[in-house]
């Protein structure tokens, strides 16, 4: 059985206590249920869950649960309301901006405090090009481009999460001050970065891919991509939480455009709700992604602005806590422009 909250609501004061709940403690209310069991969905209202057995109640009570904030040293990463954390790649090959920031620690580092500055909560360093079809860098230079860039940002303050799915990179970023793993394997690519992670007690972001120690670009036929992701998922952290990970430290991202098809990505952004069913944060990654130009008549990576802005909003609308862009100040004036809309709802005006 899977749950996907559907009947969003702008105004919960005008419905009776129960009606209505809060989606993971953030600024979206909803009143409905698609359920999803045994190849048949029907809308169910909020006050038929309780009769629904044990496995709707687990996914319930996950959905409406607040996330916990991550303390991070000084640092605190809340979960009340969508962040961006912005992408910075010292890569020379990555698909948007590869080779701006390449042999240049202090450049790179500069451009992140300017996305800190724009208002990214969280600054993710990546040393290694994911795209189909892109070279495998050995460890150790990975590690060499983005350890000082890590230091330099963490010494300013920044908040960085290191992008990468090798165990010495890893801990080559925490050890120069990154506060959280992202991995596009979800720890599988790598037989060390499961205990790396665990040992440094390090928040993870956990991304779906068909086949993480390939590439993650395989091209599986999915019959039900949304329920097959999240099940994928749901998996993966009770490996990754039975390894020693806390639950509360882990957030999930279903990695769009990872071994998926335009229409399978589309399903899973039409379907983002049904993964706060995991009880984690979810990271969503689309900016400049190819979807957008194949929606766009091919646009090409440098105009896909629009795109991204309105995936990110869309996001936002589906609970999203976490949105990763390259567009840092564009996404951050969206999003305040739908924080103003919400708050307005939220305060009882039409």
């Amino acid at each position: 059985m899977h749950l996907r909250p559907t009947h969003f609501i702008d105004a919960p004061f005008a419905y009776p206590d129960g009606e209505v709940v809060r989606l993971a403690g953030g600024l979206q209310w909803f009143a409905a249920y698609e359920v999803i069991a045994a190849g048949n969905r029907r809308i169910v209202p909020l006050s038929d869950i309780a009769r629904l057995g044990e496995r709707a109640a687990t996914l319930h009570a996950r959905i409406i649960a607040p996330r916990a904030p991550w303390v991070l040293g000084a640092r605190t990463l809340r979960f009340d309301q969508p962040h961006v954390a912005g992408i910075l790649n010292v890569t020379p090959d990555s698909f948007s901006d590869g080779g701006a920031h390449v042999d240049d620690p202090a450049g790179a580092a500069a451009a992140g405090m300017a996305m800190a500055a724009a208002g990214a909560a969280v600054i993710d360093i990546g040393g290694e090009s994911t795209r189909p079809g892109a070279t495998l860098v050995w460890e150790e230079d990975e590690a060499r481009r983005v350890a000082p860039v890590v230091e330099r940002l963490a010494r300013a303050g920044a908040l960085v999460s290191v992008d990468t799915r090798k165990a010495a990179v890893m801990e080559a970023g925490l050890a120069a001050g990154a506060g959280i793993v992202n991995d596009v394997s979800a720890l599988l690519w790598d037989d060390r970065a499961m205990e790396i992670v665990a040992r440094a007690g390090a928040p993870v972001v956990l991304m779906h891919s068909p086949d993480p120690k390939a590439g993650g670009h395989g091209r599986p036929a999915y019959r039900d991509v949304v329920t097959e992701v999240f099940d994928w998922l749901e998996a993966r952290i009770d490996a990754v939480v039975a390894a020693g990970v806390d639950r509360a430290r882990i957030m999930v991202d279903p990695g769009i455009g990872f071994g998926k098809s335009l229409s399978d990505n589309l399903a899973l952004l039409n379907g983002l709700p049904i993964f706060h069913g995991l009880g984690c944060p979810i990271m969503l990654g689309v900016s400049r992604k190819r979807m957008i130009g194949a929606l766009d008549n091919e646009a090409p990576v440098a105009e896909r602005l629009g795109g991204s802005i309105a995936l990110a909003v869309a996001g936002a609308q589906a609970g999203v806590q976490s949105l990763r862009v390259h567009d840092v100040a564009a996404t951050m004036q969206a999003l305040r422009v739908w924080r103003g809309l919400r708050d307005r709802a939220l305060a009882g005006t039409s």
